[in-house]
């Protein structure tokens, strides 16, 4: 397994030295996610002051753009970065893209296949000079002049993954992306029995092979080295828990393991701010189901028993961040597994 880790400082001029950090520390991989500020703008600062770590936006809201600024931001991210970029793409919930974003939302899962489709058109006209003819349903992209072509890349063109949780967009990123990131609110019983299929239809539609796709998942995790510190992450993880069970789009997750009943009160008590009533509905089986608890030495074997045959990337969705110490004896476990 190869280890990430998230670049959570929002100002930018202290992505320098946290990249540094993250790279020097030993992890594999920095990500980033579009929620106060854009994805993008800190991997370019990561990428002039990192070497060997590969950088990936997860996610960048692919909805609120469109195929061409996402190619061209992520082309010369991955120049700038000398071929260690991954265009992660996520859709956003319909509110947010029509309200926040003022920007059109329908179907999601054939919208985000061609995207991924017309961005792949508009790189291999630029990195192998293909003529540009993409015409579908949602985008068509038929005019690049010699004044817009940036070339071939030395780097290759970057990959894309895909992030998502229902079937649908699952069974897209097997079919057209090279990686799938799941989302944070799973478990070993939904991945096996939802996730994997899902993307092997994928894969079986686009003739794929499974060794090529790489998955990613952000575990939420507990390190905790005394039953008072254990505790006090259980207790953390609950509201979270709490939040991410009340949205109906995650419902399924819920379903697999007979708990979808909770779903509707869940979402009723959160449109009243009750997130006390809400975290106290997390049984404790709930939260040893999401969640991954132990000691620094005790993380790497435990996600590996659970999902090591499942994914190949992991980064820890943590209550509380982790020291330096904890860090070196936590990654310590994952080197030579």
């Amino acid at each position: 397994m190869r280890v990430d880790a998230a670049l959570t400082t929002t100002d930018l001029h202290k992505v320098p030295d946290a990249a540094r950090s993250i790279e020097a520390a030993g992890y594999d991989g920095i990500y980033t996610f579009e929620g106060q500020h854009d994805a993008m703008f800190p991997l370019l600062l990561a990428a002039e002051h990192t070497e060997r770590v590969e950088l990936t936006t997860a996610v960048v809201i692919a909805f609120a753009r469109n195929p061409m600024t996402l190619a061209q931001s992520a082309y010369d991210l991955q120049l700038a970065s000398r071929g260690r970029f991954n265009l992660g793409l996520g859709t956003q919930i319909k509110p947010h893209i029509e309200k926040r974003f003022s920007m059109e939302w329908s179907k999601p899962a054939a919208r985000m296949r061609e995207m991924v489709l017309a961005i792949r058109a508009i790189w291999a006209r630029w990195h192998e000079g293909t003529k540009l003819d993409f015409q579908g349903e949602f985008y068509t992209h038929t005019l690049m002049t010699p004044f817009f072509d940036p070339g071939p890349s030395p780097f290759g063109v970057p990959r894309v993954f895909l992030g998502g949780v229902g079937p649908r967009m699952t069974e897209v990123a097997g079919e057209v992306a090279d990686g799938f990131m799941i989302h944070p609110f799973s478990t070993e019983k939904f991945m096996r029995e939802t996730t994997m299929p899902a993307l092997q239809r994928g894969l079986d539609a686009s003739g794929g092979d499974r060794s090529q796709l790489e998955i990613a998942f952000p575990a939420m995790v507990i390190i905790a080295e005394s039953d008072e510190e254990l505790a006090k992450g259980r207790d953390a993880m609950r509201p979270r828990l709490a939040f991410y069970g009340s949205t109906p789009a995650y419902k399924l997750v819920l379903d697999t393991h007979g708990w979808g009943e909770l779903q509707p009160e869940l979402n009723r008590l959160s449109k009243t701010g009750d997130w006390a009533t809400m975290a106290s509905m997390i049984t404790d089986e709930m939260v040893d189901t999401f969640v991954v608890s132990g000691t620094p030495e005790h993380i790497a074997p435990r996600l590996h028993e659970r999902y090591g045959d499942l994914v190949q990337r992991v980064s820890f969705d943590t209550p509380d961040k982790l020291g330096h110490e904890r860090v070196e004896r936590v990654l310590a476990g994952f080197r030579g597994m």
